[in-house]
């Protein structure tokens, strides 16, 4: 059970299966969701319109979305012209950290996060976070989370003066694909306007990146459809 310390919340939305149903997940715990997505110089902006999408159709008490240029950075497939690899073996997918992974991106989205949380007098952020299935990225494991909730009270304010704990809650951390699903759709998501592909073509999700794959996955186990439109 969340226990809930504000009545406000920052949720990270990236637009995908796992974070709308985070915001699913918020909302039913009775949260005020301020939704926080970026443009980050990833390759395609789908991911945002759906973004947007969603948190104004579940109700998001304001959707704010902040620019930057990590491309500029680089060393992601995601960021730069590097190839996003299809169709991996999904029994190795854990073995080595794909080139999909953006750098220390998740560390970056949480320290907005929590700037935000500190304007807005909030100290819960939802992050939709798994190491179950995954692509392998090192910043969705639980010990990187526990040590980023800890710094961020060392070095915030609210930490420092108020010693108001901040709250990073990753429901969906120790979950499977089809358990996210199945406890999505219970919640009502709608998954026909999520977008989880990393290289879609003309908005269509190519089904055979990771985030495809692993979504296809998940759809098959829990018996359900997948209602994505994919590239034929």
């Amino acid at each position: 059970m969340i226990d809930q310390k504000s009545k406000k919340a920052v949720i990270l939305l990236s637009g995908g299966l796992d974070s709308t149903t985070v915001l699913a997940i918020a909302r039913a715990a009775d949260y005020e969701c301020y939704c926080l997505s970026f443009r980050y110089g990833q390759k395609q902006s789908v991911e945002l319109e759906r973004a947007d999408h969603i948190a104004r159709k579940m109700g998001a008490a304001k959707h704010l979305v902040l620019g930057l240029d990590l491309d500029r950075i680089g060393g992601s497939a995601l960021t730069t012209s590097q190839v996003v690899p299809k169709d991996r073996d999904m029994e190795e997918e854990h073995n080595q950290i794909p080139n999909t992974y953006v750098p220390a991106r998740n560390m970056i989205f949480l320290c907005h996060a929590v700037a935000w949380a500190e304007v807005l007098g909030a100290t819960d952020i939802f992050i939709g976070v798994n190491a179950v299935d995954y692509s392998g990225y090192p910043d969705c494991r639980p010990e990187f989370i526990n040590a980023f909730a800890t710094m961020a009270m060392l070095g915030t304010r609210t930490g420092v003066e108020d010693n108001d704990p901040l709250t990073i809650h990753t429901p969906l951390i120790q979950l499977s694909k089809k358990e996210i699903i199945k406890k999505g759709l219970a919640l009502g998501v709608d998954f026909s306007l999520t977008h989880s592909c990393y290289d879609p073509v003309n908005d269509l999700a190519c089904g055979h990146c990771d985030a495809c794959l692993l979504r296809l996955k998940g759809f098959a186990e829990a018996g359900i459809p997948d209602p994505a439109d994919y590239n034929k």
